[in-house]
């Protein structure tokens, strides 16, 4: 597809990982890779305004397209000039296809060759998603990057199962493809195939040969073992082309993000740290904090001397303590803030560790000051 306006200009690949360092080129602006993807659902990152967003560092953010179809609907999004303006979002941004969705809240669905038919979470409504479908809603949402519908696989899974829904994803994309008309949108293939490493590299080439702008890979981080995690990535990754993004979707532990960064992924995204966040849990850099604890109260130091967000900066532990335990908003705000700032300089770290061949470094000494092996 190679779209003029949308391009990776990778400038450095460290020399002991697969760590790489470059430019995404969008519509709406260059942002360095690799990078966090904050996740706006319903078109807004929990409790954050896009400025706050954007002031965390944020490049690319998420929308999420099966949401957006229920509530306001992409008609309306679309009426609006776009999901950039109808939020007042500058930068550039991305929607997914609503795959994970299907998979994480509808009880019952029914996968067939045309689509997955599934009843919305809100009010149990028939809902009817095909590739020709989700191409539509996610070209009148209008983000600079779309992605291609896919089953996201359970895990467990048997081999036949996961072939069969490969094979049929491979198709599913191939009938995006020919409905996908803008000229503004990059569209994104997603390597299925489980943890069975033939899968993976068949669904990769396969894509491969119908030249999308981009790859993400898929059906990871749903409960498998961290190492199956890395093995799915590994499987994928060497099929890809070199010159083209490369997406590791729902990943938002530090862990998980180093070990995917080293692994030569240049974009990820979760609903983590806003999630945790709203749960009084903080990522810091030495370690988790779980600002409810009682020992908090007369704690009027900052959450981390090391971090520069607006809300380690102005506020103490004791002050968001207070504000998690009467429950207001403005302490979700805070934590929020902080989660989000923290895991994308992190990443803002890995960039600078890249380009001077010193990220394998960079990452092992991130986690071992860290100390928690879940990584959130």
């Amino acid at each position: 597809m190679n779209k003029e306006n949308f391009y990776l200009e990778i400038l450095h690949v460290d020399k002991k990982t697969k760590a790489r360092y470059g430019i995404l080129h969008t519509p709406h602006g260059d942002v360095e890779t690799p990078m966090f993807m904050p996740v706006g659902t319903v078109g807004s990152v929990k409790t954050l305004s896009p400025e706050e967003v954007k002031a965390c560092g944020s490049g690319v953010i998420l929308a999420n397209t099966y949401h957006i179809h229920l509530r306001p609907g992409e008609d309306i999004v679309d009426k609006a000039g776009g999901i950039q303006k109808f939020m007042n979002y500058p930068g550039p941004m991305l929607t997914d296809s609503g795959g994970f969705q299907v998979f994480s809240l509808a009880e019952k669905r029914n996968i067939t060759e045309e689509g997955v038919t599934f009843k919305s979470h809100l009010n149990g409504d028939k809902i009817f998603f095909s590739p020709e479908i989700v191409m539509d809603i996610e070209q009148k949402i209008g983000a600079d990057i779309a992605m291609s519908l896919d089953e996201c696989i359970k895990y467990p899974a048997t081999y036949d199962y996961v072939k069969d829904s490969t094979l049929r994803t491979l198709r599913w994309a191939k009938r995006g493809i020919a409905v996908h008309t803008r000229k503004d949108q990059a569209l994104f293939g997603i390597v299925q195939g489980g943890e069975y490493p033939d899968l993976r590299k068949y669904c990769a080439e396969e894509l491969v040969k119908m030249d999308f702008d981009g790859y993400a890979i898929g059906g990871t981080s749903i409960g498998e073992p961290k190492d199956v995690c890395f093995k799915m990535i590994d499987y994928a990754v060497d099929y890809l082309p070199f010159d083209k993004p490369r997406y590791l979707m729902g990943v938002g532990s530090l862990d998980y993000i180093l070990e995917g960064i080293a692994r030569g992924i240049d974009m990820m995204d979760c609903v983590l740290p806003t999630r945790i966040a709203r749960h009084g849990t903080l990522m810091t850099h030495f370690g988790r904090v779980n600002i409810k604890n009682e020992k908090y109260k007369e704690d009027f130091t900052p959450l981390d001397p090391e971090c520069d967000c607006y809300t380690c900066k102005n506020y103490t532990k004791a002050y968001l303590r207070h504000l998690y335990v009467v429950n207001e908003a403005f302490g979700q705000r805070l934590l929020s803030i902080h989660n989000i700032r923290f895991l994308i300089s992190i990443v803002e770290g890995a960039r600078e560790a890249i380009k001077e061949d010193r990220f394998e470094e960079y990452k092992n000494e991130i986690l071992a000051k860290y100390g928690d092996k879940r990584g959130f």
